[in-house]
């Protein structure tokens, strides 16, 4: 039903999002620095810093974002692809790999309505420690130069907006597409993300499946979307650092900004080469593969049918 897709798709980001937050504040960190400004070598080096600057609760800046918007993006990306899927057979009859992609791309198009405003807001909470640590670290080589220097590029106390704030900056200044910055990349990534995940999934869950009216063991479905999610993660790795780039509202010192997706593709070519478009791909990678792991372990388990099985008997 489509109530217990919901909840299943829900309960699964919650549990997937808590589990791995940090590692997606790394890539986050790593996508958005630029040559010239790196603070942070590798996944480690950026986690064990925010540790020592931020304390350990600095991995989770964003995470309330992410827990609160994650049920419904999750639940929409999930139930979405069933609703096309269903849709897309005919008779019963099993799905062409073209009929399977497309039902992916209609869940990746509708995941971004809850998607791009969770990303962007998360995407501010999380680069304001990198931000914040390179304002320190000019200071501090200044203060090396000279003393008065030091004073000059020592910055203000800082205050870190919260995503309330930050919503309502956006929606007074821009209004509601304020929100949706990035739209366009955002689209550019979940798309071509589905389209790779969604079959790729279903055909090595199908491989586990002793009966094909028998669902697979769980471990089978949760190896599957640990495989189909690192894969379609990397495939659209290079999207997602423009996507990230352009979502960020606040730049380091010296860095660019961009105008749109085509200008963010071009500086970055030009500026930091085509390996650059792989930043935090690896990150990505261990992001998103314990994630749909975990999702698809929870949503085919149907931890929702039990508890909606047990409110009529509760009641009873």
């Amino acid at each position: 039903s489509l109530p217990a897709k919901l909840i299943n798709g829900g309960i699964a980001g919650l549990i997937g999002v808590t589990c791995v937050f940090p590692i997606d504040l790394a890539k986050t960190r790593l996508q958005n620095q630029q040559n010239g400004q790196r603070m942070y070598t590798s996944m480690s080096d950026c986690l064990i810093k925010t540790i020592r600057s931020e304390g350990y609760f600095g991995m989770y800046r964003g995470a309330a974002v992410n827990l609160t918007l994650v049920t419904p993006e999750k639940a929409i990306k999930l139930a979405a692809n069933d609703f096309f899927r269903h849709h897309l057979s005919k008779d019963g009859k099993k799905l062409t790999l073209l009929r399977e992609m497309l039902a992916g791309c209609g869940a990746g198009t509708c995941q971004v309505i809850v998607t791009t405003p969770m990303e962007m807001l998360k995407i501010q909470l999380q680069d304001a420690g990198r931000i914040a640590a390179q304002k320190k670290l000019m200071a501090a080589q200044a203060q090396l130069s000279s003393s008065s220097a030091a004073r000059a590029a020592e910055p203000a106390v800082e205050t870190r907006p919260t995503a309330t704030q930050i919503t309502r900056e956006l929606l007074r200044s821009k209004g509601i597409a304020g929100l949706y910055k990035g739209l366009g990349a955002t689209l550019l990534r979940d798309v071509p993300f589905s389209i790779v995940y969604f079959p790729l999934f279903a055909n090595l869950n199908k491989l586990g499946q002793k009966d094909p009216n028998v669902k697979a063991p769980f471990y089978v479905s949760f190896l599957s979307g640990c495989v189909a999610g690192s894969t379609a993660a990397v495939a659209v790795n290079p999207c997602d650092v423009i996507k990230t780039r352009l979502q960020s509202l606040q730049r380091g010192v010296n860095e660019d900004t961009y105008s749109g997706i085509l200008d963010c593709t071009k500086k970055i070519w030009q500026k930091e080469g085509p390996m650059a478009f792989l930043k935090g791909a690896y990150c990505r990678a261990l992001v998103i593969a314990p994630l749909f792991g975990i999702a698809q372990v929870v949503y085919f388990i149907g931890i929702a049918e039990f508890l909606l099985d047990m409110l009529p008997k509760h009641r009873a």
